[in-house]
């Protein structure tokens, strides 16, 4: 996450707002929010269902019923009202804990202080949090800008606690810078670009804040970042769920950032499959590892992009047109990530048996891909019981490796089946080790290392074996893994999860990230009071002590949007 300071001061992204959007902004957070509860208790009517916790303390599996998750009857996690909006904590104790009226573990007290400090203000109103505030480090590279994808655990907590200011000024400030145009070299980037992050800047003549943006233009490899636009829209909905306020999702403005993000990754080309083909380095694996065609995370977030979109975009003329069009492709996706992207036991045996060159639509296998492209690590990896989303799938090419964001995004977005997400905590009861080890939870598994190492990073000097982006493990996945684990209600999971958290996080001054096979050492690069390691743990913590939070970043499978499944076109008797 490097960046030289130098370019992030180019003319094509350094122009201060202009005056009529700094208008539209004071107009926009001056505007009393109007607050409709009832409405935000339905605001997801294909929400979670029923979800109970009895026998989930104890570790064990839910039950599926015909309903869905849990015993029928139990109340959904997901439509119930969130309590963050309603409770404002001060002196560091966080809101659910005076809500629920337990005392806090000592950690949660550290974590909220340094969690503050990473705050941002712009022209006296809180914006965001830095990535880092690591005073012992000697350059700070871009680790004093927000970066989108990372304020997202951030904005959670802020909501969870009851503060959803900065998250309001955090979505609108960067919708409007979405409306900057965005140039790389001779290049246009979309109009639904988001940027990867920006920068507060103090204009010494003018004796304003002015911000600069980076949409890529900045960025390791120049690659422009296609998370953010999805985690603006998962933030927006988490706003408006937790908070009940509707102006902010309805207001035109933000209509119109939906739809720009949206028709960006709608737009017809030559692709043959409904996932969303990228860049190596496009997400939060932001260097060159291997990630480039159809990777897992990016499917994942787009799926609960597209569903939080359908969920607010309001349906009018415009509205309605692209809710259509999202509607068609959710249906594709779905069933192209559930039948083509997973792999356990069986399925793993089937595609070792695969025969290759098959011609027409009676193929089998449907990729071309070759058995022998299976891994030898694989074949010992894969227990009886449980299975995951692959990181990648195209022609003739499946990367098997396990990638813990997209795999916990399928369940929260229900892009998992509920069997399918059943069996992605299987896998992780089964293989802890390799998946969690002694810090929570690895990025990636297994390392690339070697030959192979040389030719997909290009001798990365940070992606090592065992390092960074190749199987370091992040502390800030926690909150993924815990959001999936209430979901599923695997409670012992988490549980053990923020345990081994917090047995050394703060003690280890809230690094970046840790290498080795089982996370023990601190990163060899790693930042200290790296912000989103700070929140990751927060949000684990309050979701774990209030599993009503889990609406706010969760979405029940529709089952209206299952496909009619037909034969194609082509199909000829």
């Amino acid at each position: 996450m490097e960046s030289a300071a130098a370019a992030m001061r180019r003319a094509s992204s350094q122009a201060s707002l202009a005056d009529p959007d700094d208008f539209d902004l004071t107009r926009l957070l001056n505007h009393k929010p109007r607050i409709n509860v009832e409405r935000q208790r339905s605001f997801d009517d294909r929400s979670l269902s029923e979800l109970s916790l009895s026998g989930a303390g104890a570790g064990g599996r839910g039950g599926w019923g015909a309903g869905g998750y849990g015993a029928a009857g139990a109340e959904s996690y997901e439509s119930m009202y969130s309590p963050g909006g309603g409770l404002r904590s001060y002196c560091g104790t966080p809101a659910s804990s005076a809500r629920l009226s337990f005392e806090p573990h000592p950690l949660v007290g550290e974590a909220w202080d340094a969690l503050r400090r990473s705050l941002v203000s712009f022209r006296g109103q809180p914006l965001g949090t830095i990535a880092a505030v690591d005073h012992s480090a000697g350059e700070v590279l871009n680790y004093d800008q927000v970066f989108v994808r990372d304020f997202v655990p951030s904005a959670l907590a802020f909501l969870m606690n009851g503060e959803p200011e900065v998250v309001r000024n955090f979505l609108v400030k960067t919708l409007l810078l979405q409306g900057w145009e965005k140039r790389i070299d001779r290049f246009k980037l979309g109009e639904g670009a988001m940027p990867a992050s920006f920068k507060v800047l103090k204009d010494p003549k003018r004796g304003v804040d002015k911000l600069v943006a980076d949409f890529g233009e900045s960025a390791i490899g120049r690659v422009a970042p296609v998370d953010s636009g999805f985690w603006w829209i998962i933030i927006l909905r988490a706003y408006t769920k937790s908070t009940g306020d509707m102006t902010l999702a309805e207001a035109p403005m933000c209509q119109k950032g939906i739809r720009l993000i949206m028709n960006q990754c709608l737009a017809e080309g030559f692709d043959t499959f409904p996932t969303l083909l990228c860049a190596d380095g496009c997400c939060m694996i932001d260097r060159r590892m291997g990630v480039y065609g159809y990777p897992i995370e990016i499917q994942a977030l787009f799926f609960m992009a597209l569903r939080c979109a359908l969920l607010m975009l309001r349906p009018d003329a415009e509205g309605k047109e692209m809710m259509e069009r999202i509607v068609t492709r959710l249906a594709a996706l779905s069933y192209h990530v559930r039948s083509y992207f997973w792999v356990d036991f069986q399925q793993l045996n089937d595609i070792y048996r695969y025969k290759t060159e098959e011609y027409s639509h009676t193929a089998v296998n449907k990729f071309n891909v070759n058995p022998e492209s299976i891994p030898d690590w694989l074949l010992d990896f894969m227990p009886t019981r449980g299975g995951y989303f692959v990181g990648n799938v195209s022609p003739a090419r499946m990367d098997f490796r396990w990638f813990a964001l997209g795999n916990c995004v399928a369940i929260l977005a229900s892009l998992a089946t509920p069997d399918q997400a059943a069996a992605i905590m299987d896998l992780v009861e089964e293989r802890w080790e390799e998946l969690v080890g002694e810090m929570p939870v690895k990025i990636c598994y297994p390392a690339i290392e070697g030959h192979e190492w040389q030719t997909v990073t290009g001798c990365d000097p940070k992606n090592t074996r065992w390092s960074y982006h190749n199987g370091g493990s992040w502390p800030v996945l926690l909150w993924l893994l815990t959001a999936a684990c209430i979901k599923t209600g695997r409670l012992k999971i988490a549980r053990r999860a923020i345990e081994l958290a917090e047995a050394r996080l703060a003690r280890d001054g809230w690094p970046e990230y840790y290498d080795g096979k089982l996370g023990r050492y601190v990163g060899k690069q790693a930042r200290k009071f790296q912000t989103w390691s700070i929140a990751g743990y927060l949000v684990a913590k309050m979701m774990l002590e209030d599993p009503s939070h889990l609406g706010m970043i969760s979405l029940e499978e529709d089952k209206a949007m299952k496909p009619v499944l037909r034969r194609s076109a082509s199909w000829t008797v």
